[in-house]
């Protein structure tokens, strides 16, 4: 069961590793994206698959319940909320208590340290993170800056924000560089983050509906400073173009930033020292790092998130055992 924020590629990754170690699949997009993934089986069947071996089952949450509760399926691989992946859980395991490997949600920290290389952190904080309009599970959406850069590092991302609130457009013109929210019920939900954002932590830049368009679900890219501890802008996902920092005068401190969250999918470091990276990313509580870059992905490295953000893992050969079944043979 993929996303709608990335589907031809969850597809491929999903569907490429079952079929890699001998086994069928049902495949069900989101009901928000669902057009492209059924063209997608015509080329699964001019690809010369048999019949039954890909399938594509499209339809909304009581089609993906059917699929967690069906006695049939063996294991089901999940993208998406972390309110959607626990329901999915709880039905494989009053089923028949199939496998469930789940790729969840996140709050994905970046610690930006004073040696970094400041154009490199600002290209990934803005063109990178406002990538499909910020709508992804990995993104660093809490940063974390050192005392010493902090200010210029605010003062520059702000201008690149509003240079890139300038390029917003229509996603079929191929000169857009930020478009739209993916529905009305994402759009009013981003929408509600930035009311509450505004009594919770000091608003920068944005913040507000785009004007680009009347009906269309346009938002300024925004960047929020100083949350408090317990904002929901700083704990809870957003999934939009919005980011929240503060910042850390010590290693130790932003390490302990870094960790404070219910959420352990990503993270980044930004710093000119190889040692220190290492040494951090060792302490960062996420299944996946990023040194000096963001939202790197590899099909063969392993995916996927500690804590709420998920259990098991995609990619790599982690990735293909979740698709097949230990057995042990003794012969006297």
């Amino acid at each position: 069961i993929g996303a709608w924020n990335g589907a031809p590629g969850f597809f491929g990754a999903k569907v490429a590793t079952a079929i890699a170690v001998g086994c069928t699949v049902v495949y069900k997009p989101s009901e928000k994206s669902p057009i492209g993934l059924l063209q997608l089986g015509d080329l699964v069947r001019e690809a010369g698959y048999p019949p039954g071996v890909i399938n594509i089952l499209s339809g909304g949450g009581k089609t993906g319940a059917m699929l967690a509760s069906h006695m049939d399926i063996n294991k089901i691989s999940f993208t998406g909320s972390l309110f959607t992946g626990k329901k999915i859980q709880e039905a494989a395991a009053q089923s028949n208590l199939k496998r469930v490997v789940l790729e969840l949600g996140g709050k994905s920290p970046s610690l930006i340290f004073d040696d970094a290389d400041m154009e490199n952190a600002l290209q990934h904080h803005s063109q990178n993170f406002l990538f499909n309009s910020g709508q992804a599970c990995v993104a660093a959406s809490r940063v974390f800056v050192h005392e010493n850069i902090a200010s210029t590092f605010i003062e520059q991302l702000k201008a690149q924000f509003e240079q890139i609130s300038q390029a917003i457009g229509s996603p079929l013109d191929p000169k857009t560089v930020f478009g739209p929210l993916a529905d009305t019920v994402q759009y009013d939900r981003v929408m509600s983050f930035l009311e509450i954002g505004k009594q919770e932590a000091e608003l920068i830049t944005g913040g507000q509906r785009h004007g680009f368009s009347k009906n269309g679900f346009y938002v300024e890219p925004t960047i929020f400073l100083n949350p408090k501890d317990d904002a929901r802008i700083y704990r809870e996902e957003i999934f939009g173009p919005v980011l929240a920092i503060r910042t850390f005068r010590t290693e130790e401190e932003a390490v302990k930033l870094a960790n404070d969250t219910m959420f352990g999918l990503s993270a980044c470091i930004y710093t000119a020292s190889t040692s220190r990276a290492l040494r951090i990313a060792k302490q960062i509580d996420a299944g996946n790092v990023n040194i000096n870059s963001s939202q790197t992905f590899h099909i063969g490295a392993p995916f996927g998130g500690y804590k709420q953000s998920g259990l098991g893992r995609e990619g790599g050969r982690q990735g293909l055992m979740h698709f097949v079944e230990a057995k042990t043979i003794s012969i006297k």
